[in-house]
């Protein structure tokens, strides 16, 4: 986003200077990308538009909106007659439908939901200049239903006469990406609406943290039942039930941690492996687990069954466990580990070679002998009513083989680690009931391997796709299937097994097969081609800061990718650690997020079965920055002194990581110190993983604000651009006259934002009015209460009319089908847009003789005692409206972190202190940072708005943080 700096209004309080001038750096990121005026990214509506045509495959609007911004154009048509019409409808229609564009988040200034945004899309200077030469004055009647007329009356009489001033407010000075000029720009319409690609090809996706605070999360599956709940497995032993919301159960829905057999030394294999749900789960009520014991000194896989409780449908009957299968195990290592329900009813388990490298057990290796079940696939029916633990299929391919294990689906696999079944492709079902699975190499190849009734999957005598055992290898009796992919030891030494996307959210990446690499962090995609059956390789990166500008998004993870998973809806995960040790609490759940495109809203919409909870939840509080919270580092203040075209240099941008190995903690936050250690599954090197990428987070060293300020900026000039009129209207210390303040709303995404300008007189020096001549065009609903200045160029054109003519042109409103239901946004919006309104303020004066550290249970005047959750802004200049935010609980004062703070808890604090509402939340210690002498006292503050105080909102417990004074959280009120 490019804007023109210009000096402040000569009227502008010099304190003021360091706020707006941080207000301005949160504008200034580097190019734009798609994005919605919800913060969320564009979409293919489900029915095409009828009004806004040209946005129909994708944009931002659905059917819906564009019936209200044709019924907006209409209604401002009705003020013309036909010559009016023709001049004026291509511009206005043009101006309105913008809300559409994809890139509509840009064009009003909205990609940061902390600043204010425009009241109408940033235009290209010619193009505004063609607006104002033929139709200037129609300004008001855009802008007449976004707030107080008076207001905008006001507003647009100081400017419509002068072409400057005019386009000064309506133009984005970034003329790649103002309108139109957005629309020609060949390098973001390239591939506008397809995943994002870095110059080598990369696919660029994001990443949303759904739980953290997790030990080696090895599993994560969902019940089917409609209640969208999600089950976390630890390599410990707990599993743990997760809701539709992101709360967590603190009664575990299984704790097998006294028989598992595992240890805390990082890279052990031994552990709880899987679980998998009865597919009629919510019917049958049982749970199938995978895990390793002890038994009489004999290392073995145990594969359980477990019956849910008759009172608890979140807690297993731990009383309830029957053993299915044991399998001896020779070695520590090669355990496999995976348990899921086909398509036909039937539990496949995945089991390792048994251990050790090579398989080196008897003549062919245990993978190769069908006597053993080690290195196999196997098949059983767990719904028999004998009273046996199972039954045997009727057509396991080794049924009837002598000697063969009946259980055996394939075999001649190493140690298969994550596999999944395809749902099948959402409008046709082509794919559906396939099985992928990662099978971890040897010395040089990791593979994915499609299985099939009976196949032999080659190991030991292949790796991959080359021969290992060159013995067995060319054995023509070997008749083996091989990989769909396999890549080298130099991409990674470890696969994790994923899943194919079939979710709904992210149509871009349906088909697309994702996974992993434990070893060497990467994540990888396949996509088959359909036609020729072949399986294309692309990496997959994470994007930018630019790219991943969404709310509750991050770019960067931990490098130990554990294991995949799908929740209900058919979204998929991973889950990852820092610290791979059974004992660590590093792991996280991560939601994998494509940020160039989204479902139609409404689409994807669901509502949850209702869960009877016992027990308590815990909320889940996100660790990981967002991205759209990220502080500006190295981007420049552009300055411009005059209105000349100047050329402007855009930095390259860095070329995109492949792989995020290890996330840098905050500068300030205290961290779980994300180290480089060893495998779960395979031991890795003793040495830290070298690596050519960069860091995600790369700390720089930045002048301060004010510095900054003083090396840019040039003397003195009139202000320019329509942020510089916001803020000199919004902070100008002039003769007022109060205006009453209205807060409105947009139906599109979030309240709409405009400068409070209260003065009698224009902005500019008073002009003499026009000539009786020059006819004055009807503004509905508009009543000037200062005078017009002089007509400085052409007079109104005479289509123009103080009410519209009794024969005046009426155009033909094509029919518009409304008739949908109106959906609901989707999600919660990241923050509110500053409401900047006028109400009569209370002066909050500092108690006198009493200072920060002022003694406990006294923290009012004269000894007055003060209720708990009562706040005061503390700030150097003896401003009452901003300052630090400090609460006093327990008889003493403290700090608040900005972690999860949004204008909506700042809205909480500002009312309690007697003002309207909060117009700014300022982080970082923006406004100050306390004294080492001073607790912090509260951290991860959620509010709805609605609350009395602080305290009853979402929150830490009192005094538990996991923040610095360097994060104190500043509110301006208003």
């Amino acid at each position: 986003m490019a804007l023109q700096t210009c000096n402040l209004h000569h009227s502008l309080v010099p304190h003021l200077l360091p706020f707006v001038l941080l207000l301005l750096l949160h504008a200034w990121g580097g190019c734009c990308h798609p994005q919605c005026l919800d913060y969320k990214p564009p979409f293919e509506p489900r029915q095409p538009l009828v009004f806004c045509k040209e946005y129909s495959k994708f944009g931002c609007c659905d059917l819906e909106k564009d019936g209200e911004i044709s019924a907006k154009f209409y209604t401002i048509m009705d003020n013309f007659d036909h010559s009016g019409y023709e001049a004026c409808g291509r511009y206005i229609r043009s101006i309105l439908c913008q809300e559409c564009s994809p890139y509509s988040a840009h064009l009003f200034d909205a990609e940061d939901a902390n600043t204010p945004m425009r009241m109408l899309p940033g235009l290209c200077g010619d193009y505004c200049s063609g607006y104002w030469m033929q139709c200037r004055y129609t300004l008001s009647l855009l802008l007449e239903d976004s707030g107080n007329p008076q207001q905008f009356a006001n507003l647009t009489a100081t400017i419509e006469e002068d072409r400057k001033k005019f386009c000064d407010y309506l133009e984005l000075k970034d003329k790649q990406y103002c309108y139109p000029n957005v629309l020609t720009n060949t390098e973001l319409n390239a591939n506008l609406g397809l995943v994002r690609e870095d110059p080598t090809g990369c696919l660029e996706l994001c990443l949303q943290e759904v739980a953290n605070g997790l030990r080696n999360p090895v599993a994560m599956i969902h019940a089917e039942d409609g209640t969208h709940r999600f089950f976390v497995a630890e390599q410990l032993g707990y599993v743990w039930v997760y809701l539709a919301n992101g709360s967590r159960i603190d009664r575990p829905f299984l704790n097998l941690t006294h028989a598992v057999l595992t240890s805390p030394w990082a890279g052990d294999e031994r552990g709880f492996l899987c679980i998998a749900l009865h597919p009629r789960f919510d019917e049958v009520r049982k749970a199938y687990v995978y895990y390793s014991v002890s038994v009489k000194k004999e290392e073995r896989i145990r594969v359980s069954e477990f019956t849910l409780l008759t009172a608890d449908d979140n807690q297993l009957d731990h009383s309830s466990e029957r053993t299915i299968l044991e399998v001896v195990e020779p070695a520590s290592n090669h355990n496999g580990g995976q348990l899921l329900f086909g398509r036909d009813g039937y539990l496949y388990i995945f089991i390792g070679d048994g251990g050790r490298a090579g398989d080196p057990f008897g003549k062919f290796g245990n993978s190769q002998n069908k006597s053993t079940l080690l290195g196999k696939v196997l098949r059983l029916d767990v719904d028999n009513d004998d009273g046996t633990p199972y039954s045997i299929p009727s057509d396991n391919p080794f049924l009837h083989e002598k000697e063969a294990r009946p259980e055996i689906y394939a075999y001649g696999v190493r140690n298969m680690w994550r596999c999944s079944i395809d749902r099948g492709d959402p409008s046709t079902g082509r794919g559906g009931g396939r099985m992928f699975c990662g099978d971890v190499g040897q010395n040089k190849f990791e593979e994915v391997d499609l299985i099939v009734k009976g196949g032999n999957y080659g190991w030991r005598a292949k790796e991959g796709f080359s021969c290992y055992d060159r013995k067995l290898c060319l054995n023509s009796s070997l008749d083996d299937i091989l990989p769909i992919f396999a890549y080298p030891h130099k991409l990674g030494k470890s696969v994790t097994g994923g899943y194919i996307y079939r979710g709904c959210q992210m149509p871009n990446l349906n088909g697309l097969y994702i996974f992993g690499d434990f070893m060497s962090g990467r994540l990888m995609s396949l996509k088959e081609n359909v036609a020729s059956g072949e399986w294309q390789y692309r990496e997959i990166c994470m994007g930018g800061d630019q790219t991943c500008r969404f709310p509750k998004l991050i770019n960067s993870y931990y490098k130990y990718i554990i294991s995949f998973a799908e929740d209900e809806a058919g979204e998929l995960y991973f889950l990852a650690t820092g610290v791979a040790s059974a004992k660590a609490r590093a792991g996280v759940v991560y939601k994998i997020v494509d940020p160039s495109r989204r479902a139609a809203p409404g689409k994807c919409s669901f509502k949850p079965a209702p869960v009877k909870i016992k027990g308590k939840l815990i909320h889940f509080y996100p660790k990981e920055e967002f991205v759209i919270n990220k502080k500006p580092t190295t981007t420049p203040i552009p300055t411009t002194s005059t209105r000349k075209t100047t050329t402007t240099t855009k930095t390259p941008p860095r070329r995109k990581t492949p792989i995020i190995i290890i996330k840098p903690p905050m500068p300030t936050r205290k961290t779980i110190r994300k180290t480089t250690l060893q495998t779960t599954r395979k031991t890795p090197p003793t040495t830290a993983l070298k690596t050519t990428s960069k860091p995600t987070i790369k700390p720089t060293t930045v002048p301060t604000t004010v510095q900054k300020a003083k090396e840019t900026t040039p003397a003195p000039t009139t202000p320019t651009g329509y942020r510089t009129t916001i803020m000199t209207v919004a902070f100008t210390k002039s003769a007022q006259t109060p205006i009453i303040p209205i807060s409105p709303t947009r139906k599109h995404g979030r309240p709409l934002q405009y400068a409070p300008i209260t003065t009698s007189k224009p902005l500019t020096s008073a002009q003499p009015p026009p000539s009786p001549s020059t006819t004055s065009m009807k503004r509905r609903k508009v009543a000037l209460t200062s005078e017009r200045p002089a007509a400085l160029t052409t007079p109104r054109p005479q289509y123009w009319s103080l009410k519209p003519t009794t024969s005046g042109y009426k155009p033909q409103r094509p029919p518009i089908n409304t008739t949908p239901t109106k959906t609901q946004e989707e999600g919660q919006r990241l923050g509110e847009k500053l409401e900047n309104t006028g109400g009569a303020n209370q002066v909050y004066k500092r108690p006198r003789g009493r200072s920060r550290g002022s003694k406990r249970g006294r923290g009012g005047r004269g000894g007055r005692k003060l209720r708990a959750g009562s706040v005061r802004l503390v700030t150097t200049d003896g401003l009452s409206d901003r300052g630090r935010l400090e609460i006093f609980i327990r008889g003493e004062w403290g700090t608040v972190c900005d972690d999860l703070f949004t204008s909506k808890a700042g809205s909480v604090v500002c009312r309690q202190l007697g003002f309207t509402t909060a117009l700014a939340v300022m982080k970082r210690a923006a406004l100050g940072e306390a004294d080492r002498n001073v607790r912090i006292l509260l951290d991860d503050v959620e509010c709805e708005g609605g609350e009395r105080s602080l305290l009853e909102c979402k929150r830490s417990r009192v005094g538990k943080h996991n923040c610095s004074h360097g994060e104190d959280v500043g509110v301006i009120c208003g």
